[in-house]
């Protein structure tokens, strides 16, 4: 088949283009960088520049190139955390998820394609009840939902209406969990790695808030499945969603990291760390059994533990 990838260079990209080839699809690559674009080509693709936001360019390129499906991996999440300043911060994000998203669906169906798989986010629901969600229960929407996450997630569900809702495409949203691995946060040097080292990442009041995590490496292989799938909303994750006061201890250990302080929630909140506050006290995990049973998804690192330490661990021999 011939498959279009937007963001092809990016965390998910650089894994899952590599997968493409193998599979013997025609892969065409979509960069906003046209040097990252041209690197496209040592993993068997072809590479071109483009801007989402230039939605005449965009349907131009999807137009000449007719892909059968097409695969939006774009993101425009910022490097690092600001404290009291994430709705700023996230204001491009929001922006690529629906304007983006929107420009990149019209393309795609405009010029025939018969698949969209778009990446979406796993922690989205709203912190009621059981600490781990399945896909149709609710999001965390509300008056009561302070603006900071509100709006993240209300572009989120925009994303997944142009995808799943536009005429005569099969959409496919996957709610990918918090990624680690090669060109993640995780990695050494990455925006989480770093914060952890300097004792900036603590447990903030309960410390019960979940994460369901993914290796980057599972991701790709669930983008894989997808492209044949049943369209719909998944969740993308690991088997062992986790407290915060569970994961991030073993991974300061891991990185050989002080180990993280303990404060109190409203603490955090008063300094403006609205978003890591409500990680730590607050945010619900996912469930992968839809994806599992329906597309057939298996993650190789089924645990965090295992797959944290083995990233590490290869990193150290190399």
């Amino acid at each position: 088949m011939k498959i279009f990838v937007a963001g092809a260079t990016g965390v998910i990209g650089r894994r899952l283009v590599p997968l493409l080839v193998e599979g013997g699809h025609d892969v065409v690559g979509m960069s906003r960088s046209p040097k990252r674009a041209d690197g496209l080509e040592a993993l068997g693709a072809r590479g071109v520049a483009g801007d989402v936001f230039d939605a005449g360019r965009l349907r131009r390129l999807l137009s000449d190139e007719r892909p059968e499906i097409v695969i939006h991996e774009l993101t425009a999440i910022p490097r690092e955390l600001e404290p009291g300043h994430t709705v700023e911060q996230f204001a491009a994000n929001r922006r690529m998820r629906i304007e983006g998203t929107r420009n990149l669906v019209e393309a795609a169906r405009d010029a025939g394609a018969r698949r969209l798989v778009a990446q979406s986010y796993a922690h989205v629901y709203a912190p009621r009840g059981s600490w781990v969600k399945a896909e149709w229960e609710p999001l965390d929407l509300g008056p009561d939902v302070p603006d900071s996450r509100q709006l993240n997630v209300l572009a989120l569900r925009e994303l997944e209406r142009s995808v799943l809702q536009t005429p005569g495409i099969e959409g496919v949203a996957l709610r990918y969990g918090t990624l680690y691995g090669l060109g993640s946060a995780f990695e050494e040097g990455g925006t989480v790695n770093t914060l952890v080292r300097r004792r900036h990442y603590p447990i903030a009041g309960s410390g019960a808030g979940t994460t369901s995590f993914v290796h980057v490496d599972d991701a790709a292989e669930a983008t894989m499945l997808a492209l044949s799938g049943p369209d719909g909303i998944f969740n993308i994750c690991d088997d062992r969603p986790a407290a915060l006061k569970e994961w991030l201890p073993f991974y300061a250990r891991l990185v050989g990291a002080p180990p993280p302080r303990h404060v109190p929630a409203l603490a955090e909140r008063v300094l403006g760390n609205e978003h890591l506050a409500y990680r730590s006290t607050l945010q619900r995990g996912a469930s992968n059994a839809k994806a599992r049973a329906q597309l057939g998804f298996a993650p190789a690192w089924a645990t965090w533990r295992d797959g944290l330490r083995s990233e590490f661990e290869r990193a150290a021999v190399a």
